[in-house]
């Protein structure tokens, strides 16, 4: 699965600027992406050239090459953007078998790999770009995109009746993203398992046969087939081991991993980009969807990766709703380390990987991070000293 791409850097130029022009001079590059690599790769013409008269699906014997192109071959190759069969090369093979056995959509695929993090602390960067707080966007961006959008005049709108709200309701208005955890007050086993069992198990099974089996959860999912795993990082659970699990939805059971290579508390906050807010919360959840589950039945289909996105997006809504009502917070974020994670928990990326973090646990007494509440729906309630939750 190869694209290129032409990147252009631009730099001050003097001499451009002395003789009438804009002062930047301007450079294009070729970059060959392959979703089987980890890192782009500049190309020459000649390269470039060769590998669009490269078969992408027959193997081709070298010696009907001549010897530049040969020479050519050699370093793509070497580079992982032509695969060889010898012994060696034996690793680039093996990832590119794995992509292509695993059904992908190869812009999905492209779309996917590039899109990962490792190692970023996305606040630092918001804060070094003064772009933390709502002013600071409206400052730097410019007013954004109107907050309603309009079909129409005023006097062609047909209102509608306003309901009054049933608990259901009042439970909607409380669902709101916690950034104010208390990391130090223990979550109960039970509420733990409740939460998990809520969010994560399989309500039910229907056996086509020993090897087809289709689970029933509380959240839909493309085509029923519900690939998405939750990885746990455990951090303050009455009666767990602190540490990292992986969620068994059949069976409801905690599977322990290895632990990483660093305290909990600090891959927790690696994994979440610098988050502070959130990587202190009890129990986080990384949603990573098992590819071939999906691919499986949706080979090289355009809307399988789109349908892996929504997946986490339903959990998600689930486990807000669920933490809700058993009075805790609640988060997700999508902006994650997705190589930490991946290296963290052990992962393949090209058959599974992190789309999004969940987590939730006790709100925080006080609020030391701003939080989005503006109906004070949440920080009214629990100003209430006699609200345990």
């Amino acid at each position: 699965m190869l694209f290129l791409e032409p990147r252009e850097d631009v730099a001050f130029d003097f001499e451009s600027l002395l003789t009438g022009g804009s002062g930047l001079g301007r450079t294009r590059r070729w970059l060959a992406l392959a979703a089987h690599l980890d890192a782009e790769v500049e190309v020459g013409l000649p390269q470039r050239e060769l590998l669009g008269r490269l078969s992408p699906g027959e193997w081709q014997e070298t010696d009907s090459l001549d010897a530049e192109e040969a020479a050519l071959v050699a370093g793509l190759v070497d580079s992982g953007l032509v695969i060889a069969d010898d012994e060696r090369h034996a690793a680039h093979r093996e990832r590119d078998d794995a992509l292509r056995s695993g059904h992908w959509w190869p812009p999905a695929a492209m779309m996917h790999r590039l899109a990962r993090w490792e190692g970023l602390d996305s606040v630092s960067s918001m804060e070094a770009n003064e772009m933390t707080t709502a002013a600071d966007l409206r400052r730097k961006l410019g007013p954004p995109p109107t907050h309603a959008a309009e079909r129409g005049g005023a006097p062609d709108r047909v209102p509608l009746p306003r309901i009054g709200g049933n608990a259901f309701d009042a439970m909607l208005a409380r669902r709101a993203t916690c950034r104010n955890f208390d990391g130090g007050r223990a979550l109960p086993l039970e509420l733990c398992a409740h939460m998990l069992q809520r969010v994560f198990a399989a309500q039910s099974q229907v056996r086509v046969d020993d090897d087809t089996v289709f689970l029933k959860k509380h959240t839909p999912s493309g085509g029923g087939l519900h690939p998405t795993e939750a990885y746990l990082i455990v951090q303050n659970v009455d009666g767990l081991a602190p540490g990292l699990y992986h969620y068994h939805a059949v069976d409801h059971a905690l599977e322990p991993l290895p632990g990483p290579d660093e305290p909990l508390e600090r891959f927790a906050r690696r994994a979440l980009a610098g988050q502070h807010w959130f990587s202190d919360a009890p129990v986080l959840a990384v949603l990573a969807p098992r590819y071939a589950r999906s691919f499986w039945k949706y080979r090289h289909h355009a809307k399988a990766y789109r349908a892996l996105v929504l997946d986490s997006g339903h959990l998600s809504q689930t486990l807000y709703l669920s933490a809700t009502e058993l009075g805790l917070g609640a988060f997700v974020t999508s902006a994650i380390n997705e190589v930490d994670i991946e290296r963290g928990f052990g992962l393949d990326p090209l058959a599974e990987g992190p789309l999004a973090v969940c987590g939730f646990g006790w709100r925080a007494r006080t609020m030391a991070t701003g939080e989005f509440d503006p109906a004070e729906e949440v920080w009214r309630r629990t100003a209430d000293p006699a609200d345990e939750g």
